[in-house]
């Protein structure tokens, strides 16, 4: 799309990264060969299976302690993320489920695959969900995320981030995206996210430090919006293509 039809912005492809980018060395062999082509969405792709709010639980989009034992909770620093989710006119993406996935405190994952050095916390599961309210808002308390090595260039590390997952109306409507921390030094070292070749794409996967929103001895917090399209959209991994 070259221009701006009935209101709507056209897709800016210079911030997404490119399919083959050797310094993220698994692109290589993973990058399509051959052009993309669109597949037709069907009746049942966008429409269901419709998720309903009332399957969600007491604590599901409480990391710190959803799942811990009795009182107990996750160990390493207590946060809180949120942010709002919005599309191109910065109208509020209502009712939304949200699910997120991270490592924990040290830097490692809760997944039989992981084998990183570090120790996993019994009281932490790494993952949790919940649903944007009618503002488009959405809220996690969670453990800040450990940076950890990946077998890439001999010495690669990724940054601390969490995973977001955001489905739309059904399940087939799923974006993808991760966001980093303000001021992490692995930002601007990490092949994966030197990948995304302009700064303001990059920038717009980071986490704002909150102060305003925090609790006092207990949590700070940190804000990340989601722009689901047009010019000013966020990243998603899933949809280089464009949203």
């Amino acid at each position: 799309m070259s221009r701006a039809i009935r209101g709507f912005s056209p897709r800016q492809y210079d911030g997404q990264p490119e399919m083959n980018y050797p310094d993220y060395r698994s692109t290589v062999l993973r990058h399509p060969k051959h052009r993309l082509v669109a597949v037709p969405q069907t009746l049942a792709d966008v429409t269901g299976p419709a998720f309903g709010d009332m399957a969600l639980g007491e604590l599901d989009s409480d990391l710190i302690v959803n799942y811990a034992s009795p009182g107990q909770s996750a160990i390493g620093e207590r946060i809180i993320v949120h942010g709002r989710v919005v599309d191109e006119a910065s109208r509020p993406v209502q009712h939304a489920l949200i699910e997120v996935w991270q490592a924990n405190a040290g830097g490692r994952y809760r997944h039989k695959n992981d084998s990183y050095l570090a120790p996993l916390d019994p009281n932490f599961g790494g993952c949790g969900r919940c649903v944007t309210d009618e503002d488009g808002h959405y809220q996690f308390r969670t453990i800040r995320p450990g940076p950890y090595p990946w077998p890439n260039g001999g010495n690669d590390w990724r940054p601390a981030h969490i995973h977001f997952s955001i489905f739309g109306s059904g399940f087939a409507q799923r974006l993808i995206t991760q966001m980093y921390f303000e001021g992490d030094p692995h930002i601007h070292i990490c092949p994966i996210a030197q990948s995304i070749n302009d700064a303001r794409a990059v920038d717009q996967l980071t986490a704002r430090l909150d102060m305003a929103n925090s609790v006092p001895m207990d949590l700070r917090s940190f804000r990340f919006d989601l722009v689901l399209r047009g010019p000013g959209s966020t990243m998603f991994e899933n949809k280089l293509e464009g949203n």
